[in-house]
């Protein structure tokens, strides 16, 4: 065999070699972007994850809160809502005359009896008087629900804390929350200053 039997025979290995390498970059190429779609694809289930079951931010929408919130704070909001308390501060999305959601603070929970002396101002729950030092004013709109109540099992009397600003369960428009509604609980508002709740 001669000298040039060996550069045709050498021939068709590299042009096969440089196909192979072609092939490859493709490969590397197809598996760059399935890696990439799989990491976006896992990033997005992750955030839905966490705001569905974990926490949420809400945006606060007029001043029926002040003054603990205020129009257009940013809030965290908790979304495992296994233990609501009197005193938080709460998300309800039931529907209502507004069509919108509202944040409120829970005065009363299922069972207990709500009265409030619009006179003096001042609220009880199960006799007692509430010490409101987050509210704006005494309390002396009365929105049309009869006092005193009790509230139904599994339900929520919620309050703003601008009690003569504020459209809440005093109003039949919005009446006792169920807890089903309970969009999440207020943990912190995060703009314009950080604060725990």
């Amino acid at each position: 065999m001669d000298e040039n039997d060996k550069i045709l025979e050498n021939q068709p290995a590299e042009e096969i070699s440089s196909a192979d390498n072609n092939e490859g970059s493709a490969g590397k190429g197809i598996t760059f972007i399935y890696d990439t779609v799989s990491i976006f694809a896992t990033a997005i289930v992750i955030i839905a994850f966490i705001f569905t079951f974990i926490a949420r931010f809400v945006g606060v929408s007029g001043a029926s809160m002040n003054p603990t919130l205020n129009d257009e704070d940013w809030l965290l909001v908790s979304a495992i809502n296994t233990n609501i308390k009197q005193g938080d501060i709460v998300i309800s999305t039931q529907p209502n005359a507004f069509n919108e959601p509202i944040v409120k603070r829970v005065i009363a929970k299922g069972g207990q009896t709500v009265d409030i002396d619009f006179t003096k101002g001042v609220v009880y729950v199960d006799g007692e008087a509430l010490q409101e030092e987050y509210t704006a004013a005494p309390t002396y709109t009365s929105e049309g629900v009869t006092f005193p109540l009790v509230v139904p099992e599994g339900k929520l009397f919620l309050m703003g804390d601008n009690r003569n600003d504020s459209t809440d369960s005093r109003s039949p428009a919005i009446g006792c929350v169920d807890e089903r509604y309970i969009l999440g609980v207020v943990r912190y508002r995060l703009i314009p200053q950080f604060t725990k709740y």
